[in-house]
């Protein structure tokens, strides 16, 4: 039923149960997992050029080990992988990825489940994936 899951990544410990899901899924259809990691470089914009270095670094950084989790999650299920990191807003990143790769037919990723005031302060990068994206997508919700 699917050839590749896409896990966009945050990196954090909340994805734990979001790498799950999408592992069983994966071994489930015998399908391909991709890690995807975005850092958001907007938020950064108006820093100097020494701290801005600084915080892509550690963006950069930050990254590598997120979708090395998910790596090591499927790889310890026997399943094919690929892994990324870009740069620009996570659900545009993430849009194109799946646009770009015409085996993603899946994507799986997490969302705090917000409402009210704090969904409109903070978006959702959930919701605008699942708004502009071709393929199904299963979210997970996470709690803090």
């Amino acid at each position: 039923m699917y050839q590749g899951i896409l896990v966009p990544t945050d990196g954090s410990e909340l994805m734990d149960e979001v790498i799950e899901r999408a592992v069983d899924l994966a071994g489930k259809y015998d399908a391909s997992v991709h890690a995807l990691y975005v850092a958001n470089m907007g938020t950064i914009g108006t820093l100097d050029v020494d701290d801005r270095e600084r915080i892509e670094s550690r963006l950069e950084a930050r990254g590598e080990r997120a979708v090395e989790a998910v790596n090591d999650a499927a790889e310890g299920a026997g399943l094919e992988t690929t892994t990324a990191t870009r740069r620009g807003t996570p659900h545009q990143r993430i849009t194109e990825y799946v646009e770009d790769h015409d085996d993603v037919d899946l994507v799986v990723m997490g969302t705090h489940g917000r409402t009210g005031l704090s969904h409109v302060l903070l978006g959702s990068v959930a919701e605008n994936v699942l708004r502009h994206t071709t393929v199904p997508v299963l979210l997970v919700r996470v709690t803090e």
